[in-house]
Parts: C-alpha cells; sequence; structure tokens
C-alpha cells in the first residue's frame, strides 16, 4: 500500500527543486508589487503588517518547525509581526497543553517575543499594549546596534534555550551586519536568523532615492558578508524557491552548527 503522506512531500520537494530555475523571472514580478506598495495591504490580528503574505507563511512554518521560547525581532512599525509572532506562540502553547492534557491559562506564558525599535510611536505601543495578545510581548526602545540595548537583548535572551531571530529595521548594509554580529549568535542551532528586505539588492537603484540603502548596500550585501566568517550559518534556499515571491532571498539563514 502506498505512502500517500509521503508521496505528497517526494512530489512537493521535486517540484520546490525545479522552480529553482524560475527564481529570477518572478523578480519581475516582486519588483511589480513593490511599484504597488503591495506588502502594505495586510493585518495580523487587527495591526498592520508590512510583509508579503509569503513570508507570513514562511515565518508560520519555521516557527512551527522551531518551536521557539524566544523570538527577537529589529524593527517594529505598527506591531503587526509582534502580534503575528506572539499568535503562533499561543498556538504552540495551547498545542503543548492538549498534548500534555494540562490546562492553560492563556495569560501566562514561558515564551515571549522580543520587539527593538529605535522610535516606538506612542500610538502603536498603546495599540499593542491593549492586544490580547500582549502579555507575550515585551519592547525595547532604542538602536538595535547600540551596546546598551544589546546588553539588554542578552539579558532577557539569557532567560530562553530555543531562540528565533528577525532583523527587519534599517536596511543600510553596515546597520544590518552590525546586527547580524550582535543578534545572530543568540540562534539556537537547528533555528534560523531571517534577514528582511534582502531583495533590495535585486531593485533598481531609483527605487530608493529617498532611503540610504541600495542596491551594493543593503540586507543581502551585508548576508554576504557575515556568512563568509560564519559558517554556522547556511542559507536555506529551499524556502525562496518555494516562496517564489519573497522579500527575503538569500535571507533565510538556518543555523546548522
Amino acid at each position: 500500500m502506498k505512502n500517500l503522506v509521503k508521496e505528497f512531500y517526494e512530489e512537493r520537494n521535486n517540484r520546490i527543486k525545479r522552480y529553482a530555475a524560475e527564481e529570477l523571472r518572478y523578480r519581475e514580478t516582486i519588483l511589480d508589487l513593490t511599484r504597488l506598495d503591495y506588502e502594505y495591504n495586510f493585518d495580523i490580528l487587527g495591526r498592520p503588517i508590512i510583509q508579503m503574505p509569503q513570508d507570513i507563511v514562511a515565518m508560520q512554518e519555521i516557527i512551527w518547525q522551531v518551536r521557539p521560547d524566544l523570538i527577537i525581532e529589529t524593527g517594529i512599525a505598527h506591531g503587526g509581526s509582534l502580534i503575528f509572532s506572539a499568535s503562533m506562540l499561543a498556538m504552540l502553547d495551547m498545542c503543548d497543553a492538549i498534548e500534555a492534557g494540562e490546562k492553560l491559562d492563556p495569560k501566562i506564558s514561558r515564551r515571549k517575543v522580543l520587539g527593538i525599535d529605535i522610535d516606538i510611536r506612542a500610538h502603536n505601543r498603546a495599540a499593542i499594549e491593549a492586544h490580547p495578545m500582549a502579555s507575550r510581548i515585551q519592547m525595547i526602545q532604542g538602536s538595535s546596534i547600540a551596546p546598551e540595548i544589546i546588553e539588554q537583548v542578552y539579558a532577557v535572551a539569557a532567560n530562553y534555550s530555543r531562540v528565533l531571530v528577525c532583523l527587519d529595521s534599517n536596511h543600510t548594509h553596515n546597520h544590518v551586519l552590525a546586527e547580524l554580529e550582535a543578534y545572530a549568535p543568540l540562534t539556537s542551532v537547528g533555528s534560523y536568523c531571517v534577514v528582511f528586505d534582502t531583495n533590495v539588492e535585486d531593485m533598481p537603484a531609483d527605487m530608493f532615492s529617498h532611503r540610504p540603502w541600495g542596491p551594493g548596500d543593503n540586507p543581502k550585501t551585508a548576508v554576504w558578508e557575515y556568512l563568509k566568517t560564519h559558517p554556522e550559518f547556511e542559507i536555506d534556499k529551499s524556502i525562496q524557491h518555494k516562496l517564489l515571491i519573497t522579500v527575503a532571498p538569500d535571507g533565510y539563514l538556518k543555523r546548522v552548527r
């Protein structure tokens, strides 16, 4: 008798491998969507999340696979990503309780999302703190690469054992490289450090005339530089091949050792 589930996954994996040849063709699609500000169109549990839907799905898969007890995120904006991550951690808590046959207090969790931003707007902070997911969220205001902020993050991380890192703040090469040097080491083996907006490298320079980043100076160039001396991380290209439309090509970094 056929193992239909195994066959399903084998077919999927073979299909994704074929997608690798199509990646360059989809860059034009991503460019068109970026020009439309498409990634600004979506909410998560009532808060704006500035991401491509495909990357949101990828993060859901990663969180379910890794089962982190701490998610560190640089860049908060309207808080949608924090709310999304917290909701996934709440789902993990619920599944753990069901499997263990235990009662669950939804306001109490050993899991946490830690968000860092240089400027947490008062209205965004108020909305995040009023959200039902707030009990799983901690925020720190300050530059993510300032020594005193890094020290605070490490103090929090010391209490957790399974860490996932997401970098999505200032997108210049130097800033992202400094974030990688600071926070990627906190990533647990088997977990991910996800660097968003690496697709800036693949965009026309005039797309970012009002920004300090652009082709040659962006998250992807920082990732490439970081990986030269950090073999403990590898780019998980299966994710970008699967998504086809993503803001993070070469940005899904898996810690393998």
